[in-house]
């Protein structure tokens, strides 16, 4: 499947706008510009055409019945199976496909749609301090790989960013212009109650079964179909709606099946010896036939025959003020047990490989690396133990360090192999049933019905389509 094109470059005379408008500015580029351009390095788009297009068609069509007709809007998909979407400015607007996953129609897809937009037309976005996303596309992809910021010094704070949103004020002119834009265009609006349903559903699922928080930062704090407020003000927008609902631009439901469900590697996952982190976009290929496992700090890697062979781990710290690789070693480490060492280059990146001093054990040769990638810098640490070949170990020591590299869309495809399946419920079908061979690991049977919007006891209905998870 083709990488996905930046919309700033998918028609030449805005790209060369672009780059003109890029080149005068320079570092005065907006915040969504910069976002956009570090997610494309890090491959944090969805990788399915069809998906980006289909969104771009909702938006567009959307957009003919704001005050903003004839303004470029840039949507995209995101990579991250995080339920959100966030508007930013020079009229980006993301969706990540988490969110995407619970829709049950093109309607509640183009709900979300317009309420961005509408934050964008109202001028939410000016007033909210987005210019914190900047420079931060790896603690952006964490969070919406994860939920969670712990993998990111900045993802706390971006988090906040994120899904604080923008008051109940804003939030309600947000849905109540969406819907407008919803009806004027031919969609039904009363699906943006039906959308703040399922999201409301996800957070006392976060909340009941699963004991997380979080959500859609739309989300009222109270059910939306008692809220009488926000019914009052989507009830409104009915008075625009054309006398037939229009066509959609898409087959929301041939869409739908295939999505890539969940985030296998969000924390960390392990395929033969080859390790992925979709959150922090890095994958480690161990030597061939090595055991690997991984905890929350570091991956380890254990030698065919075991520790008297070899050993290897890998651990990722946060950078600090520039230093070169050696200073690094000797003074944010500490080390002072390397006796010989050297700087190298690996694919670009500065690099240092040492030997450390490994008198009074049975440690054949100790070995340590330090790796500086564009965000991180990653520490190597192996020893080669008495049973082991030396400099068969130096060799498989440098091709590891070598062989860690950015996540790729064709590794993202290995390490998240769960993708939804319509399937159509048969007479006394149950979510039981269904999870009874599911590859979901946590509440399967719960979150079968929260994609189905069947929480928290509800069943299928015979002839229904129904999402499941292969």
């Amino acid at each position: 499947m083709r990488r996905v094109r930046n919309p700033l470059n998918s028609h030449p005379f805005v790209a060369v706008v672009a780059a003109a408008v890029l080149a005068a500015f320079g570092a005065f580029a907006s915040p969504g510009s910069k976002m956009v351009k570090e997610l494309e390095e890090k491959d944090g788009f969805y990788d399915d055409e069809r998906w980006q297009k289909y969104v771009t068609d909702i938006g567009e069509r959307l957009l003919q019945h704001t005050p903003e007709r004839g303004r470029k809007y840039h949507f995209y998909v995101l990579d991250g199976a995080v339920l959100n979407a966030m508007a930013m400015p020079e009229s980006h607007i993301f969706i990540s496909r988490g969110l995407i996953a619970y829709m049950r129609s093109e309607d509640e897809l183009a709900s979300v749609i317009g309420h961005e937009i509408a934050h964008i037309t109202a001028k939410h976005v000016r007033k909210k301090r987005l210019t914190d996303l900047l420079g931060k596309s790896i603690g952006f992809l964490s969070y919406m790989a994860t939920g969670r910021g712990e993998l990111n010094q900045l993802s706390n704070q971006l988090s906040q960013v994120v899904t604080s949103g923008y008051g109940r004020e804003m939030e309600l002119e947000a849905d109540q212009l969406g819907a407008e834009y919803m009806a004027k265009a031919g969609y039904d609006p009363m699906a943006v109650l039906d959308m703040l349903h399922v999201l409301k559903d996800q957070a006392l699922f976060n909340k009941s079964v699963a004991g997380r928080t979080g959500g859609y930062h739309g989300l009222f704090a109270s059910h939306p179909r008692q809220d009488r407020r926000l019914y009052e003000a989507v009830g409104q927008s009915q008075q625009f709606l054309p006398h037939e609902l229009a066509e959609p631009v898409g087959d929301f439901w041939n869409l739908m099946n295939g999505l890539v469900y969940g985030d296998e590697a969000a924390r960390g996952l392990v395929r033969d010896s080859t390790y992925y982190h979709s959150a922090l976009r890095v994958v480690i290929e161990f030597p061939d036939n090595w055991q690997v496992g991984y905890s929350s700090s570091r991956v380890n890697g254990v030698a065919p025959g075991g520790a008297g062979i070899a050993t290897l781990s890998v651990m990722r710290h946060q950078p600090v003020k520039r230093k070169s690789p050696a200073k690094y070693v000797s003074d944010v480490l500490k080390r002072d047990d390397v006796t010989s060492g050297a700087e190298v280059e690996i694919n670009g990146n500065e690099a240092y490989i040492g030997e450390v001093d490994t008198s009074g054990s049975n440690v054949q040769l100790g070995l340590i690396g330090v790796l500086y990638t564009r965000a991180d810098v990653f520490f190597f640490k192996g020893e080669c133990g008495p049973k082991g070949d030396p400099e068969a170990f130096r060799k498989e020591f440098r091709a590891t360090m070598d062989a860690l590299r950015p996540m790729t869309q064709d590794d993202l495809k290995i390490a998240n192999s769960q993708r939804i399946e319509i399937i159509v419920a048969k007479p006394g079908q149950t979510y039981a049933e269904l999870a009874h061979n599911s590859p979901i690991n946590e509440f399967p049977e719960e979150t079968l019905r929260l994609l189905n919007g069947d929480h928290p006891n509800g069943e299928p209905r015979a002839g229904d389509y129904i999402k499941v998870v292969r």
